[in-house]
């Protein structure tokens, strides 16, 4: 209610084949008069199994073995809910996308042959979807949940997977696109935890500040009640409030507003007992005109 959304994207939701939970979140929202007709999710990496010791600790099938961290099959996943209709013949799927595949992939550099074989470059998914606005033209969602360049050893395995999952997006936006035809749509936006802060935390922070200052993007850099660039209610000092979640709209596109939804008290129409419940993320919101 409070974000009032014609499109919302929610990561880290656990994910089931025939869509139940996204369902009745759907139809909580529908009760509270926020009507989301339709629905996006596919199976995540997450928790899909390889098969292969990809940490390289001498275990098989634990989550760090998984194509993304996960204790078992789509723990979080990611969902698009969306007053607009989905062309789902139209979508754009990048999930089973093999890191290696990735031009100048650091997948070589940081797996062993037997997992660099098989690990896909998405920690969570990465897809396309274009909607259709009543005026007939489409407006793209590039959605994806990149991985935390944290929890790993002195080769930087999740730094460097992280940066390619950026990267992705930088290519695919100047026109490279994996075995489909190049990118030319011009209303879109990109959007979803990136999990790097340009200028603080961990993290190849030079991949994101490339990305945002990529010439098909624009950033509208929304910003907390208090006026902070954050988007993370994280312990301090360490990692600390960072700002690890985006939304990046085409350059072309005017932006009328934007925010972080960032409650202080039980008084608001979003209360903070409720927010800080649901995810230490808060969530964050742009307005668009076209």
């Amino acid at each position: 209610m409070a974000a009032n959304a014609d499109i919302l994207l929610i990561l880290d939701i656990d994910y089931d084949a025939e869509g139940h939970a996204l369902a009745a979140l759907a139809d909580a929202l529908a009760m509270r008069e926020m009507s989301y007709p339709h629905l996006f999710s596919r199976r995540p990496n997450a928790g899909r199994p390889t098969g292969v010791d990809v940490d390289g600790n001498g275990r098989l099938g634990e989550p760090r073995d998984a194509q993304g961290y996960g204790r078992f099959n789509g723990q979080g996943g990611m969902a698009l809910l969306s007053g607009l209709p989905i062309e789902t013949d139209q979508i754009r799927d990048f999930t089973d996308f093999l890191w290696a595949d990735l031009p100048e992939s650091a997948a070589p550099r940081v797996l062993s042959p037997e997992a660099a074989e098989v690990l896909r470059l998405a920690t969570v998914a990465a897809w396309d979807i274009p909607l259709r606005r009543t005026t007939g033209e489409t407006f793209h969602i590039l959605a994806f949940h990149a991985s935390p360049p944290v929890f790993d050893g002195p080769e930087d395995r999740n730094g460097w997977r992280n940066a390619d999952e950026l990267r992705f997006w930088q290519l695919y936006l100047d026109g490279w696109s994996p075995n489909v035809p190049a990118f030319t749509a011009e209303n879109f936006a990109l959007m979803g935890t990136l999990n790097v802060d340009p200028d603080r935390g961990e993290g190849h922070r030079e991949v994101v500040q490339t990305l945002l200052s990529h010439p098909a993007l624009q950033d509208p850099a929304p910003r907390a009640p208090d006026g902070r660039l954050v988007t993370t209610d994280w312990d301090e000092p360490t990692p600390g409030n960072l700002r690890v979640d985006y939304i990046l709209p085409a350059a072309s596109l005017d932006v009328s507003d934007s925010g972080v939804l960032w409650p202080e008290t039980e008084a608001e129409t979003l209360p903070r007992a409720t927010v800080e419940m649901a995810s230490d993320h808060r969530l964050i919101w742009v307005d668009l005109e076209f």
